[in-house]
């Protein structure tokens, strides 16, 4: 037991520590200038890291309802500018976009993209501006997005197969992991030309890398305890991990450089490789940069994806009233056809509303990857300094009452009712981000959810586990760590 007079010197000693650290601390940095954005009071070292919780986009939210929709916080050392409103994220996507495009160095993607050879990374400049381009222009035009269509359409076909079997066998059916399958699968043989599932460790390298990329530890915010790194296995794991996607990239490389091919059947690293070829006198790409790309791909497009259908499925089954309105839609597009496909799309505008109203509600992304500003500038009159950190919180936003009627409720009729669209051009709904680091991949991705959920509520009606009632489904985040559960009854004309 630890006497009362020891307790109290070592309490003692640590808040004389800490008062000369805070003064220490203050009498190093920099002093600010003019008018700063309104902050929380923050702690040394810390900031305002305390004050997040495990829900990021939750905490910020409360934090600027009580110090405003543009708030300066500090993740540790590091200064970001929180925008919680439409107008803050148009002043910063839009008006100001240039001098907010640039992307903090962030040591975890770094290392696993290959410097920031990626798009989503990358630093703001003539490389990430080349880059982009060859993707928008050669991987992500609606024309590419539109060659597509066949694989989209196949792999739908084998995720419905797939289902039945499972209902014929009186199994439930987790949704969740049969959608990641299918995404998977799409992304596979987009990107690299045939899918890599059972009896490959691809997947499984694929999920490491994801919980990665995801993963910001506290030494990048507080570099005094970058020490830790020596403890924490982080860098052992990020070599792994880094090293065995790279030999898998490697080989998949290899493959296409001697296999023939057919025109109408090229691949993203198939284009890549020509574009490098064509290029190869001038200002050619390496390899490194493709397998960027590649790695790019995949994260956009698998975990989003899945992200998106599952929460919709959710929303469904959560309301059968709105299921039942969908699927009357859908089927009396398809009429007697067995298989939509996806020209029958354009004749769904319920369908369209239903995403809309998902990704309003539930965007992938709750907060848009970070820029970094590259100059000081003035923000609805506060000064920010260059260097600073910024997050648009979109989730905060799509739930703003003061821009949306009934903002927690899920009512996909208000997009039937309106035009906005989640493409970049209403600030107030920007899912998939604006401005230069808008995402590219939009149409691709759309494409594939618009194309899922038609076939699931065409060809089945579901029901939860043991009868438990639609309306107790949680919706809360923490529900997404649980896989989606289902009984799915295939329908009968």
């Amino acid at each position: 037991m630890v006497s009362l007079s020891h307790f109290l010197a070592v309490l003692l000693s640590t808040i004389i520590f800490l008062f000369f650290l805070h003064k220490w601390l203050r009498s190093n940095s920099p002093k600010p200038r003019g008018r700063l954005p309104p902050s929380p009071p923050k702690l040394p070292l810390l900031g305002n890291l305390h004050q997040l919780g495990s829900a990021t986009h939750r905490s910020l939210q409360l934090l600027s309802r009580r110090h405003g929709p543009l708030m300066l916080i500090h993740f540790g050392k590091v200064p970001v500018l929180i925008a919680s409103s439409a107008e803050a994220a148009r002043e910063i996507m839009k008006t100001q976009d240039l001098i907010f495009s640039n992307r903090p160095k962030l040591s975890i993607p770094a290392r696993l993209f290959y410097n920031n050879r990626d798009v989503a990374f990358a630093p703001y400049g003539e490389y990430w501006r080349r880059i982009r381009s060859i993707c928008v222009l050669h991987l992500l035009s609606s024309k590419r997005v539109q060659s597509y269509r066949g694989v989209r359409e196949e792999e739908t076909s084998l995720m419905v197969e797939k289902i039945r079997r499972l209902g014929a066998s009186s199994k439930p059916v987790n949704l969740s992991d049969v959608m990641s399958s299918l995404a998977n699968d799409v992304i596979c043989r987009v990107a690299l030309g045939k899918k890599y599932g059972l009896g490959s460790n691809f997947k499984e390298i694929l999920a490491e890398y994801r919980v990665l990329v995801r993963t910001v530890p506290l030494w990048e915010y507080i570099p005094w305890l970058s020490w830790t790194r020596r403890f924490d296995g982080m860098d052992e794991r990020i070599a792994r991990v880094g090293k065995k996607m790279d030999e898998f990239l490697e080989v998949v490389i290899k493959e296409h450089r001697a296999r023939e091919r057919r025109e109408s059947e090229l691949d993203f690293v198939d284009i890549l490789l020509d574009f490098q070829r064509e290029n190869a006198s001038r200002d050619p790409i390496e390899d490194d940069t493709i397998k960027a790309i590649v790695l790019d791909v995949f994260g956009a497009g698998t975990d989003t994806t899945l992200t998106s259908l599952e929460w919709t499925m959710t929303e469904l089954i959560r309301n059968p009233e709105i299921m039942k309105t969908l699927q009357n839609e859908v089927r009396e597009v398809a009429g007697s056809k067995d298989e939509i496909d996806e020209q029958d799309l354009e004749k769904m505008p319920h369908l369209k509303a239903v995403l809309k109203e998902s990704l309003r509600l539930h965007p992938p992304v709750p907060l848009i990857v970070p820029r970094e500003l590259t100059q000081d500038t003035k923000v609805f009159g506060y000064d920010v300094a260059s260097g600073t950190r910024v997050m648009i919180n979109v989730w905060a936003i799509s739930r703003d009452p003061s821009l949306w009627e009934n903002p927690e409720k899920f009512h996909p009729e208000r997009f039937l009712e309106m035009s906005t669209d989640f493409r970049g051009l209403h600030f107030e709904f920007t899912p998939f981000g604006a401005g230069r680091r808008g995402c590219p991949g939009i149409t691709f991705a759309v494409a594939v959810d618009e194309l899922v959920i038609a076939k699931l509520v065409q060809n089945f009606d579901f029901k939860l586990l043991d009868g438990a009632k639609s309306k107790e489904l949680d919706v809360s985040e923490s529900n997404r760590k649980c896989p989606l559960l289902v009984v799915a009854t295939p329908y009968i004309c």
